[in-house]
């Protein structure tokens, strides 16, 4: 996939998002390692999801290539289709169920053809996939992906496969993945996996179980594997990266013992949870310039009642006061948001408390959704989701609106500045101009003027113009 970061985030525009907890498009196959050799078998993976499914992929990746399977752009060549599965929203998984059906009707015509799900929604709604609906012939959930093998074997039998059992000690950690859905330049390493933090309207930790650390060292080896392989920039994930602890070692050592790498070696992260940021992160972050200034800190909500119904373990005032002190340690940091509005119960003047914690934050982007109840969820057994969709939706657009100007104000302050950019590949509107982000996760466009550059360089830019989306500048060294 692509790593372009638009500058507001929509209910319509999540594709290349690099937040962990917010549903995309489905990315198909892009391009596959050099070191894949074509076999007879062919897969095709569509990954819909957060940037810890886009991982997850790279992983069942590997584990197909160790039984034989090459790997195709196009499901009419494959003879296994797996579709990697968000179960956060239910937009997500109605756009997923209609992908299904899309295939039973590919089926018909090529018997033979494998389809199976993975990720998020299969482990929730492995008997209905199976079973109700017969769309599928395998269904393997986040911490099964070692047992593709077998299951792909059952299939090839006749039989229907599943494994969906949750583990409190998988990650992967032994698995090198298959660099799908890159473009050569950024890439992704999975920390941690699970989460603990039970936040009532979120399903993930009953589709991805309790969390659990990656070893330090194979962290870091995978690192420093990708860089010599010519990667410039990774993002370490997981549901919640603060909480990462092994073996003594905190996120900020973790932090620290990947700046160390190389100086050339950007690092982000994502995703962090308010109450568990530390200033020892913030001041890591401070010390290496190879750390990027961004820092995506979901609010959800701008009322203190609200929060506290989501389980989010903080108050409005302790947000504010967190946002306070990653700039006291770091004026130069972009930070980004999720917001959620038409929560159970939520008022007009708690959805306008939404509004203005916005406006004093002043956020750079933010991911926006109205609530979508998630069944097996806190929220869902407990609340009734009483707003009316119609109101959840008007609520949005005034959120989509307020995020629109402070992201054009954001984007304004910085015409006259130079920032460094990493070039990741042509734009998308013009081979004649170079595209890269720049520490703080914000796009820049330019001129590729006959400089003898590529992507994996870094360039300073100044810039000259801004729109809500994107910086636009020129090259100055």
């Amino acid at each position: 996939m692509s790593h372009l970061l638009p500058n507001v985030f929509t209910p319509g525009n999540l594709n290349n998002s690099p937040q962990l907890n917010e549903e995309l498009q489905g990315s198909a196959y892009v391009q596959p390692d050099k070191q894949i050799q074509a076999t007879t078998k062919k897969a095709y993976i569509e990954t819909y999801g957060c940037q810890m499914n886009f991982s997850d992929t790279e992983i069942i990746a590997a584990q197909l290539a160790e039984i034989g399977f090459g790997f195709t752009p196009s499901e009419n060549n494959a003879d296994l289709v797996l579709l990697n599965t968000c179960a956060i929203r239910e937009n997500a998984e109605t756009k997923i169920w209609n992908r299904l059906k899309q295939l039973k009707v590919t089926k018909k015509s090529k018997p033979g053809l494998m389809v199976g799900v993975m990720g998020c929604m299969a482990e929730r709604l492995k008997t209905k996939l199976l079973d109700q609906e017969q769309l599928v012939d395998l269904v393997v959930g986040p911490d099964a992906y070692r047992d593709i093998a077998r299951l792909v074997e059952e299939v090839e039998s006749g039989q229907k496969a599943v494994n969906v059992l949750l583990s409190r000690e998988e990650t992967y950690s032994d698995i090198a993945p298959i660099r799908l859905n890159t473009n050569g330049i950024t890439a992704f390493i999975s920390i941690m996996r699970g989460c603990d933090n039970m936040c009532s309207f979120c399903v993930v930790p009953f589709t991805r179980g309790r969390e659990r650390s990656r070893d330090y060292q194979s962290i870091v080896q995978e690192a420093e594997d990708l860089f010599n392989q010519g990667y410039k920039e990774i993002t370490l994930l997981g549901q919640n990266v603060d909480s990462y602890n092994f073996e003594n070692c905190t996120f900020a050592n973790l932090l620290e013992k990947v700046a160390l790498i190389n100086p050339l070696l950007r690092i982000r992260f994502s995703t962090s949870h308010p109450k568990d940021i530390t200033d020892e992160v913030l001041f890591t972050m401070a010390k290496y310039p190879n750390i990027c200034k961004f820092i995506h800190l979901p609010a959800q909500s701008g009322n203190s009642r609200i929060l506290e119904l989501m389980n989010r373990g903080y108050t409005r005032e302790w947000y504010l006061n967190k946002i306070n002190r990653i700039r006291e340690i770091m004026p130069n940091c972009s930070i980004s948001t999720d917001i959620i509005t038409g929560f159970c119960s939520e008022t007009i003047d708690e959805h306008q408390d939404t509004l203005s914690l916005m406006e004093t934050v002043a956020y750079d982007s933010a991911f926006m959704f109205y609530y979508s109840e998630r069944p097996g969820t806190l929220a869902a057994r407990k609340y009734p989701d009483d707003i009316p969709e119609s109101e959840k939706k008007r609520r949005l657009s005034e959120v989509i609106e307020v995020q629109q100007k402070l992201a054009l104000n954001s984007n304004l302050k910085d015409i006259g500045k130079t920032f460094e950019i990493l070039i990741e590949g042509n734009s998308k509107r013009s081979e004649k101009d170079w595209c890269g982000r720049n520490s703080q996760n914000k796009m820049v466009v330019f001129p590729k003027d006959n400089y003898p550059l590529k992507p994996g360089d870094y360039v300073t830019v100044l810039i000259n113009q801004a729109s809500t989306a994107t910086l636009l500048g020129e090259i100055i060294s």
